[in-house]
């Protein structure tokens, strides 16, 4: 549960980083694509780091090794 949790809270975090600099860094005047860009990207960004700390988290999620027999 705890780790859920924190899986979760990381990736709203990337997610709110990632959203306030791409709104932070592009040019203004904001269109209704550039909000739809921003968050895209955002969702993108935090699936990858979620993905990447899932798999970091749990060896051998790829890769079984085979019982000797």
């Amino acid at each position: 549960m705890k780790r859920a949790l924190l899986l979760g809270l990381v990736a709203i975090l990337v997610f709110a980083a990632v959203a306030a600099l791409m709104l932070q860094f592009m040019a203004q005047p904001l269109k209704d694509s550039d909000y739809l860009v921003i968050g895209s990207v955002s969702t993108l960004v935090a699936l990858v780091v979620l993905f990447f700390m899932m798999a970091a988290s749990k060896p051998g999620l790829f890769f079984k090794r085979r019982t000797k027999r």
